[in-house]
């Protein structure tokens, strides 16, 4: 698909242009030749003028601030020549004048040359007149950014071009999706065939999904499946400065729309202008983005029969977020769910993006999909994109399986720092710390497989980093599974107490995702013999107080629940800690190995860290509760 041209800029510019050089010529005219057409009056030094004064030569004198004109006496009574001088500090100056009988009397304002009065009635309509032509011409097409245009939509029209045109053989991962989509192009190719009987075309379609899962590029498919004009805007553009510059884009936008009929109009990040106004966002009645909004709601009401093929897709990641009259049928009469995709949808798209770069004969595009569980289509486009750059960095001729295996490290932990170099002691609490994790890992159920064990420096903060990789998909935890992944988190916390009796701060992160997880347990899951199965977390609801402040996130409970809900998550915590200490005491021989062979090697994976983890022993059963 390719971008519209532009219309050509009107005629009546280029009169403003000369409008604004005649103007600019005489401005210029005045400020660097202002006495052009002024007489000249001789100036002389103020110590001739006191001498002339003195020697009864003066007649009359004009004092002001910044000059002194007076006038000689001349023969028969005669007026004399005029002459200037630049005037000094003297109070003596009155008396002398008066006691030499010189007339004098304040300088009189300045006259303005005929040549400046002409400027003074010339110039502003010159300007006036110019910027007036200016507006005009770019209200009537003349670009996007003039003061009359800005009630213009701002939506870009692609048109179909073979060489760029995207169709849902580019959209992989999102099978449902696609399918849902393959009808509206249906509804566009051939809507006579519903209509006769009665059917209604759906007026809007949501996209709802997590960012980078193909919202937009599905849209586009639409629009080159169909092969109609594909109106692009972010709702962000809509909202100005100007109450009701948005609402006049919004009919522009369907104005546009209804001439190209049929057509499709794609609203990325539908929430900018799309909030529900009973959630606090909006302040007052005029709000810029409450008229946008109910603009929006009339212009999709508005339809007629005629304007049936113009059909509104809309994106958003946050649907919980949108009005309740945006949502209702006969507006949005369709939401699509566009989810992470699973193996197979992975691995489709993987092949969609490996076709682009040149592959060695090792690359498993299964195997990569296997290890890059709840990455979105753009993870995986951003993951090929850094395999492809770190061959090329080697100076490698095709894209190996290495390559991909580094990838996925940077973007899971982080680039690599190797500069940051770490003393004996560090390292050494690092190596036992990554160790315990990978142990706990191993021993407790639920823990997905340990892919490698590093003590090399990662991303912004992480000195070392267990890479656990699952084997498979999975949306069910069982409440066994939870509690040994926050014993696997605060492994290697409980390494360091085994090992050296005392504790760092390199488990901060760790805490902090075993608490929640711990929280999400007893308040959203309901896994508490204590509080039993309640929900106490709110959900994912976006209330504000009117100050702007989040409120808390669990429901208005009383004191005491609240600190049952606290004591149970601290229960769950220590309970898992205890289970971490145990296994890492019951296997203390293997962690010492382990950790020594690390403090050599810096990183240990594959298959000889698997075999070394199945020698890991089983907590005793007396250690588990639940």
């Amino acid at each position: 698909m390719s971008i519209k041209d532009k219309p050509q800029p009107p005629r009546n510019r280029q009169i403003a242009n000369i409008l604004f050089f005649l103007a600019g010529l005489f401005l210029l005219a005045n400020l660097l030749l202002p006495n052009l057409f002024s007489p000249q009056i001789p100036r002389v030094p103020y110590s001739l003028f006191i001498e002339q004064v003195s020697d009864g030569q003066v007649s009359s004198a004009y004092v002001g601030q910044e000059q002194i004109r007076y006038q000689l006496k001349g023969e028969d009574n005669q007026p004399g020549q005029i002459l200037s001088t630049n005037p000094i500090f003297d109070l003596e100056l009155p008396k002398k004048l008066e006691n030499n009988g010189v007339e004098f009397a304040a300088a009189p304002p300045p006259k303005r040359s005929w040549f400046s009065n002409i400027l003074g009635w010339v110039i502003p309509p010159l300007i006036f007149v110019g910027i007036w032509q200016l507006f005009i011409g770019r209200g009537m097409g003349g670009g996007p950014q003039g003061a009359l245009s800005i009630s213009k939509s701002k939506a870009k029209v692609y048109v179909e071009d073979e060489s760029t045109k995207i169709t849902f053989a580019n959209v992989a991962g999102v099978e449902e999706a696609k399918t849902e989509l393959v009808e509206i192009v249906e509804f566009l190719k051939s809507p006579q065939r519903y209509t006769k009987i009665g059917a209604r075309i759906p007026k809007g379609v949501l996209l709802v999904g997590p960012p980078g899962t193909g919202k937009t590029l599905l849209a586009k498919a639409v629009a080159g499946e169909a092969g109609v004009p594909f109106f692009s805007i972010s709702g962000s553009e809509f909202v100005e400065l100007f109450v009701g510059a948005g609402a006049a884009r919004v009919r522009d936008l369907f104005e546009q729309a209804k001439k190209k009929a049929p057509c499709i109009i794609f609203i990325d990040e539908l929430d900018a202008i799309g909030k529900s106004r009973a959630s606090g966002g909006f302040v007052g009645g005029n709000d810029e983005r409450e008229q946008t909004l109910n603009q929006l709601l009339t212009e999709m009401d508005g339809f007629a029969a005629g304007d049936a093929t113009v059909i509104v897709l809309a994106a958003t990641n946050r649907p919980e977020s949108l009005d309740p009259a945006l949502l209702r049928p006969g507006r949005f009469d369709r939401q699509v769910l566009v989810d992470r995709p699973d193996l197979s949808g992975r691995l489709a798209i993987l092949e969609i993006y490996a076709q682009k770069v040149k592959l060695g004969n090792d690359v498993d595009l299964k195997a990569i999909a296997t290890r890059t569980p709840g990455f979105a289509g753009a993870d995986l486009a951003n993951l090929v994109n850094e395999a492809a750059l770190l061959a090329a960095r080697n100076r490698q001729e095709t894209v190996s399986q290495a390559d991909f295996a580094e990838a996925i490290e940077r973007v899971v932990a982080g680039l690599e720092k190797k500069s940051r170099v770490l003393n004996d002691k560090e390292k050494k609490i690092v190596a036992y710390h990554e160790v315990g994790h990978a142990l706990v890992g191993a021993a407790m159920p639920g823990g997905s497989d340990v892919a490698k064990i590093s003590i090399v420096p990662r991303g912004m903060a992480a000195l070392g980093y267990t890479l656990q990789l699952p084997t498979e998909d999975r949306f069910l935890l069982n409440e066994a599974e939870l509690r040994g992944q926050i014993a696997t988190l605060l492994g290697g916390r409980s390494a360091e107490e085994v090992v050296f009796g005392s504790i760092t701060t390199g488990a901060a992160n760790d805490l902090q995702r075993a608490t929640d997880l711990a929280e999400q347990m007893v308040t959203t899951y309901g896994m508490s013999q204590v509080l039993g199965p309640l929900a106490y977390e709110k959900g994912q609801q976006n209330d504000f107080l009117g100050n702007g402040m989040a409120m808390n996130p669990r429901r208005m409970v009383s004191d005491e629940t609240a600190k049952a809900i606290d004591e149970e998550v601290k229960g769950i915590v220590e309970t898992a800690h205890q289970q971490a200490l145990d296994i890492l005491k019951q296997n203390r021989d293997l962690l010492e190995k382990i950790a020594q062979q690390i403090l050599e090697t810096e990183v240990i994976e594959g298959e000889e860290l698997q075999q070394l983890l199945s020698q890991a022993q089983p907590v005793d059963k007396a250690t588990v509760v639940v």
